[in-house]
């Protein structure tokens, strides 16, 4: 992150294009919330969305099964693929009991959504805990330069302050400022990707925006695609302004790609077809 604003977070809100992603962001977002089928429904809207959600961060994680596969298969032990898609299933569903943890130790929360995902797949002296000087990352899809060990620990601490202090920046800029801050650090030696888009969905759920969890974000990077995804993510390292705003509206149109995927949720359950 490169700003120097008493509330940086909120700052951001004044780049070029800014605004009307965030705009466009919230309009969606009161659209699928105001569907007759969320009345009486929402839960299977919530759990399908999980699912959905799930599947999009597996995919840029390099498990792109495709839908059904994720909703039939029941054992995901055995090649990396399956560890890798399990891994976002257990995130998913970690992230909605970690909210009240979240505004008061970010910190804690990541260490635990790591224990999570790794899943005893990890080194147990590696699990839950940033990375120490000399220790490899596995995470194949970033090859942005990876910060030492310390930049981590200063940056991680940084980020925690952002978020336990608040602000009034809106939703979208707080969640996307999380998901590149914690892909760039790419602070636990393996699941950084699943990780941080995990953060990502905490912050949207824990702000308001998106309380019931069904604007998985998650279907949007992926529907937008990996190379897409990394070129977004390269204008956050950048740190100039131009970057920062393509990283945010990048992040937002996911959400929305989000939201047209549980309106179809919606649309089907009103038809009686799922």
């Amino acid at each position: 992150m490169s700003t120097t604003a008493s509330d940086p977070l909120a700052a951001l809100g004044s780049l070029p294009g800014v605004p009307d992603a965030v705009d466009s962001v919230r309009k969606a977002v009161d659209r699928v919330y105001g569907h007759r089928v969320m009345r009486r429904r929402s839960n299977e809207v919530t759990a399908e969305a999980a699912l959905r959600g799930s599947r999009g961060s597996a995919a840029l994680a390099g498990a792109d099964w495709n839908l059904e596969e994720v909703r039939r298969r029941t054992d995901f032990s055995g090649e990396d693929e399956a560890r890798t898609v399990g891994a976002a299933l257990r995130l998913t569903a970690e992230a909605g009991q970690l909210l009240s943890v979240w505004r008061q130790s970010p910190l804690r929360v990541l260490a635990r959504l790591h224990l999570v995902a790794a899943g005893g797949a990890t080194p147990d002296d590696a699990v839950g805990r940033p990375r120490l000087a000399g220790e490899a990352v596995d995470e194949p899809l970033i090859e942005a330069p990876l910060p030492s060990a310390g930049e981590v620990a200063a940056r991680l601490e940084g980020l925690s302050r952002l978020i336990i202090a608040g602000g009034s920046a809106p939703a979208l800029i707080a969640a996307a400022v999380v998901h590149g801050e914690l892909l760039a650090l790419r602070p636990f030696g393996s699941h950084n990707g699943l990780v941080a888009r995990t953060a990502e969905r905490i912050v949207l759920i824990g702000s308001g925006l998106d309380p019931k969890s069904i604007c998985p974000a998650e279907v949007g990077h992926a529907e937008q695609g990996r190379a897409a995804y990394v070129a977004a993510f390269a204008g956050y390292t950048a740190g100039t302004p131009e970057g920062m705003a393509a990283w945010i509206a990048h992040c937002g149109r996911s959400i929305e790609l989000g939201v047209r995927e549980s309106t179809a949720v919606c649309e089907a359950l009103q038809r009686g077809a799922a």
